[in-house]
């Protein structure tokens, strides 16, 4: 399988053109790729729907298939797996350094085999990511853990784990799966306490127990956990993604346009839609759509990143470069990732008036009349997202490099904006988008008031 066939060098946006219409999201990235892993615990088949056709998934593929397991792609979003052949407890760093959510696979391997020897994660270079929480964890669970030679080697000698007590200092995300993930067939009685709330957290957790998983406090800080022996195969559909529905949503704001994203969750998003509300967007929706009336936007907003149901990490470049078009002053501060306002050198390319003070992980930002488009290069996947929001606000054409780093999270981003009016096109050439009179070539679009 290769989702990379659509891979070309450059993302090309003509801003301007207030976005309209209505858009479906795709499955949840940072579910999916989770529950890829738990598969490696199934005895039997595991069929998963909704799986979206990113770079990432290809990877975890990819990582899965050199474990010894089968996968095979039966529809455009539905994979199968059977890892009833995996037979080793080594994971190949080729492919853990291409992605952070490959060292998912230590828990279980862990409680597969009893020993798990996985290299330190790689992935988008935001910040510190530190094994310690993950590390406690197995050793609380009877593991020997130690860092041998790039790698994080955990063993508890070929023999089950056994239940423990494990209090995760703060509620990491990563750490909370992986202790989920080598628990569930211990011996005995596992308690995680100050567990990630993270929805793809609880996904993962509905999902091992659709295989026979016992768990109870699934979606809480306490996690109970009751080990079984073996966990079965199983058919799966996994949850929208918030992240880029709430890209979406954003995107639709910053071009002060009329946007619903369907098949999503509103209620995984009620923190974004809060500060959408009190930036002046309209916002409405159901059951399973959220609808944006950006048509006047009256001012920024602050925003603190926090883990769930805070503000998500994710969502604060995005948020960021909505913030640059909006009257006012507003200020952003980043508690998760020490490293994610990298991008902000690409939007000052772009007229954006962003000042960040790194020694508290904060930035100032003094919203501007308009954008203008330029040249610019996407770090990782998110501030990808964040150039992208502001290509579509700024005038004239914005070239974005690193278009890699945006197929690892968003499933045929340009389609989805092309499908609300957006000018967004792939390009490895130099032949110019279409240019029919958009919001900068008429008396349309509403000037800021600043």
């Amino acid at each position: 399988m290769n989702f990379l066939d659509r891979l070309e060098t450059t993302l090309r946006v003509r801003g301007g053109y207030r976005l309209s219409g209505e858009v479906a999201t795709h499955g949840a990235k940072n579910a999916a790729l989770p529950i890829m892993a738990a598969a490696l615990l199934a005895k039997g088949t595991v069929t998963l729907h909704r799986v979206p056709r990113i770079t990432d998934v290809s990877v975890m593929w990819s990582l899965l298939e050199a474990l010894g397991a089968r996968l095979r792609l039966e529809d455009e979003h539905t994979i199968t797996i059977d890892a009833t052949n995996v037979g080793t407890d080594r994971a190949p760093y080729t492919l853990v350094r291409k992605l952070a959510a490959s060292f998912d696979v230590t828990g279980p391997l862990l409680g597969r085999f009893g020993r798990a020897e996985v290299p330190l994660p790689g992935g988008c270079v935001l910040g510190t990511r530190a094994t310690d929480m993950h590390e406690a964890a197995f050793r609380a669970l009877g593991a020997q853990v130690k860092n041998e030679h790039g790698y994080l080697v955990a063993d508890a000698g070929g023999k089950r784990l056994r239940g423990a007590t494990i209090a995760l200092r703060t509620p990491s995300v990563g750490a909370t799966k992986n202790a989920m993930l080598a628990a569930v067939t211990a011996i005995g009685e596992t308690v995680i306490e100050n567990a990630a709330l993270e929805p793809e957290v609880t996904d993962l957790a509905q999902f091992l127990e659709a295989m026979g998983a016992q768990m109870k406090g699934i979606g809480t800080e306490t996690l109970v956990i009751h080990g079984v022996r073996e966990l079965h195969g199983v058919e799966y559909t996994i949850i929208p993604d918030r992240i880029v529905t709430g890209t979406l949503l954003i995107c639709g704001a910053a071009t002060r346009g009329n946007v619903t994203v369907t098949d999503c969750v509103p209620s995984h998003l009620e923190a974004l839609l809060t500060k959408l509300s009190e930036c002046g967007v309209t916002v409405s929706g159901g059951n399973d759509y959220i609808s944006v009336d950006a048509s006047t936007i009256t001012g920024g907003t602050d925003i603190l990143t926090a883990p769930y149901p805070g503000f998500a990490t994710d969502l604060q470049p995005p948020m960021l470069s909505l913030l640059c078009t909006c009257p006012g002053t507003s200020v952003v501060e980043e508690t998760i990732f020490n490293a994610r306002f990298s991008y902000v050198n690409e939007l000052a390319r772009m007229g954006a008036d962003v000042r960040v003070a790194m020694e508290s992980n904060t930035a100032l930002i003094k919203g501007t009349e308009r954008l203008t488009g330029a040249p610019v290069e996407a770090p990782d996947i998110r501030a990808g997202a964040a150039l992208v929001v502001a290509a579509l606000a700024a005038a004239g054409e914005t070239e974005i490099i690193g278009l890699e780093y945006i197929d690892r999270g968003h499933e045929r981003l340009e389609e989805m904006l092309s499908a609300l009016g957006g000018q967004v096109q792939r390009s490895s050439g130099i032949t110019p988008l279409s240019e029919p009179a958009g919001l900068f070539e008429t008396s349309e679009y509403p000037k800021i008031a600043m």
